[in-house]
């Protein structure tokens, strides 16, 4: 095999980032995958720029934010609002393994594109529905969106710095992380439904809610609140369980040290030439040093903020004291162990430049992902149709101009 999901077909029905991500990791692993788009429009980040040049060096509709999520995928515009798109949309899941899509529940069945519309062509076809809140429940007909998500899920509850802290107020993370979260989740659930067809014969349908996936997400926090009753409050950078474990200034810029145990606090203690803090009966133990957090960030921080940052992760790294910068994205890749990696990598487009790409987290040894640029617009439309469905010229030129394609 050259890839893992060699021969596997994907229709890809989805929009935006939680399906597009879901549907970007299988065509990393080797799948086909045809993501639908409407024509002249395209998914909806293709209009969220940043945005590559065209041929005049305006702004095009290939944007970052949808470059991120469609990697290797091939783009198909078909307006499935019309009965000759949507037959074209049935014809092709028929001839796909997976179904991927993102409407709200239920709005796929007046164009024949439903699960159960679907199963009857194909029966053995894996269908997964990625949706805020599930196919079923009091909140199964809203719109989902990923800032709503953080909240309502609980996340945004523990992020940002406490009550009567500067600025004390819920923080959402910058990246979509429930959007994120919920993409993962579908497609392990997308190669776990592959594996029991492959036993079996039977496909199945794949309900995968972001209110799910977020909730999920909480792990621990969840799962004490669930124990104790005890709602989990915001701690900002400090670490609950751990002293000193945060975020302090230095001379030019922030570091993180995580010293968990007495010999990283004794550590910590030598690099800075204070140990006289290792015989503080506050300090004593990580439980004593929890308890006593502030008195010990008072002579820690007037310790490092004088002190340039390089000097002491250097020094920290040597004493074996577990720290780590605050890398802006410049410093994220310039960093000598991402450059290793080439997580930064270049990619060919389609419209003759290079672009830029993240390399897939999947490393592996006998099946390496092919990265390959995401689409333009429609860009494969004539030949996934001509090839999957046997459309001939005159007919596709005829679908083109009544903008079914």
């Amino acid at each position: 095999m050259a890839s893992i999901l060699e021969g596997v077909k994907v229709l890809d029905l989805t929009r935006v980032i939680a399906g597009p991500l879901c549907t970007q990791i299988l065509a990393d692993m080797g799948a086909t995958v045809y993501k639908i788009e409407k024509p002249g429009e395209g998914d909806d980040t293709r209009r969220m720029g940043p945005f590559l040049p065209d041929a005049q060096g305006g702004d095009s509709n290939d944007s970052a934010l949808y470059l991120a999520y469609n990697r290797g995928k091939q783009s198909v515009t078909l307006d499935i609002a019309t009965p000759e798109g949507a037959a074209l949309a049935q014809d092709l899941a028929a001839r796909c393994d997976v179904v991927v899509e993102n409407y709200k529940v239920g709005s796929l069945a007046k164009y024949g594109l439903d699960e159960a519309s679907i199963r009857r062509l194909r029966p053995d076809i894996v269908y997964c529905s990625v949706t805020g809140f599930g196919q079923s429940g009091p909140y199964a007909a809203r719109p989902a969106y990923d800032f709503i998500l953080q909240g309502l899920a609980g996340v945004m509850s523990t992020c940002g710095q406490p009550d009567g802290a500067p600025g004390g107020e819920p923080m959402r993370t910058a990246i979509p992380i429930t959007d994120v979260v919920t993409g993962l989740y579908a497609a392990i659930g997308v190669l776990g439904a592959l594996y029991h067809r492959r036993e079996t014969g039977e496909g199945q349908h794949i309900d995968a809610a972001m209110l799910d996936a977020s909730v999920a997400l909480n792990g621990h926090l969840a799962l004490g609140y669930l124990m104790n009753g005890k709602v989990p409050a915001r701690v900002g950078n400090t670490n609950p369980i751990a002293s000193p474990s945060e975020v302090f200034a230095c001379a030019d810029g922030h570091l993180i040290v995580a010293a968990g145990n007495n010999g990283q606090f004794n550590a910590l203690c030598r690099v800075l030439g204070s140990l006289g803090w290792t015989d503080d009966p506050r300090f004593a133990s990580n439980a004593q040093r929890v308890a006593n957090r502030a008195a010990l960030r008072d002579l820690l921080a007037p310790a490092l903020a004088g002190r340039q940052r390089a000097e002491l992760l250097a020094a920290f790294e040597a004493a074996g004291v577990p720290c780590g910068p605050i890398n802006d994205m410049r410093g994220v890749f310039d960093d000598p162990q991402a450059r290793h990696r080439e997580l930064a990598l270049s990619l060919s487009h389609s419209r003759a430049v290079e672009v830029p790409s993240l390399r897939s987290p999947l490393r592996f040894s006998a099946t390496p992902v092919m990265h390959r640029a995401s689409p333009m617009l429609g860009e494969h439309s004539a030949q996934v149709l001509s090839d999957e469905l046997e459309i001939r010229p005159e007919r596709l030129q005829a679908l083109r101009e009544r903008g079914v394609i």
